[in-house]
């Protein structure tokens, strides 16, 4: 019996986006990812979109119109006031995630779970302590590596080894991101789990004068039936719920002690390990 861990519905390939400070010019975004099918997250300073921006180059959202917009997204923290927070004090360190997250988490009416380093800056004594206040993952600025040369994209396509240092697959300034689109297109190796992760500013399309760039990106990825689309903490939610499946000891037998379904593919074919059950896998 061949048995591989799916994404949802069978599938093996997964698309995610991050985008940071929410701008206004999110407005626009979420309309393309709407209009494509696309989902991602977005990661927010709830301490400084409580002042008035509107004299900035590149306004935030005001924190009425955040519910609203970011609705069938994900709302992350992006710490409350937006430092390197590597090179601040332990205590503002702390103070920085929790009350950006009780700030969004009045706004979302649930827990705010994801996390976005500010400026990039983290270390291993940050990592450890944003887990043990909640975080369930963290996206750093640097793409995953190259491992190998010549280079191969598709080896970027990878779901995160560890989540409190979660590598993305490219900034969408990337000049390889439709090369990377177009490898994850057109992958049809089953037997390998891929994730697509892009991250970036909305503001940057409208400095740059490149909406087309994501316009084309969302129109080429989106719409497809061997895609799972899903925000940050969807990926995470079900990554960590198929981890946590019970084999026995032949692993013709499976139990899904979560909530949530779990697929798999079994001698090729998708079966769904509903929340709460037991399999018998000879049997499907």
């Amino acid at each position: 019996m061949k048995i591989y861990i799916c994404y949802p519905e069978g599938k093996s390939k997964a698309l995610t986006m991050s985008y940071d400070d929410g701008k206004l010019e999110d407005e626009r975004l979420v309309a393309i990812f709407n209009k494509y099918g696309i989902k991602g997250t977005f990661n927010l300073n709830y301490g400084v979109m409580l002042t008035d921006t509107s004299k900035q180059a590149h306004p935030r959202l005001p924190l009425d119109r955040v519910k609203t917009l970011y609705e069938g997204y994900e709302i992350a923290s992006h710490s409350l006031t937006h430092p390197t927070i590597a090179r601040c004090p332990m205590p503002q360190i702390v103070e920085e995630l929790v009350e950006d997250r009780k700030g969004l988490e009045e706004i979302a009416k649930k827990p705010v779970r994801g996390f976005a380093y500010p400026n990039g800056s983290y270390n291993e004594e940050i990592k450890k302590l944003y887990k043990m206040l909640g975080v369930d993952y963290a996206r750093v600025t640097e793409s995953a590596p190259d491992t190998v040369l010549p280079y191969d994209p598709i080896l970027n396509l990878v779901p995160p080894e560890d989540p409190m240092e979660w590598h993305p697959t490219c900034h969408h300034d990337d000049p390889k991101l439709m090369e990377f689109a177009k490898e994850f297109v057109n992958f049809k190796k089953p037997q390998y789990l891929k994730l697509m992760y892009v991250w970036g500013h909305s503001y940057e399309f409208e400095e740059h004068h490149n909406w087309k760039v994501i316009e084309d990106f969302c129109e080429f990825v989106g719409g497809r039936d061997d895609i799972w689309y899903a925000t940050n903490i969807e990926i995470i939610d079900y990554l960590n719920a198929a981890k946590g499946l019970r084999f026995s000891a032949n692993y013709h037998y499976v139990e899904n002690p979560y909530a949530m379904s779990v697929w798999l593919s079994v001698n090729d074919e998708p079966v769904e390990l509903k929340g709460g059950t037991i399999t018998n896998l000879d049997k499907v």
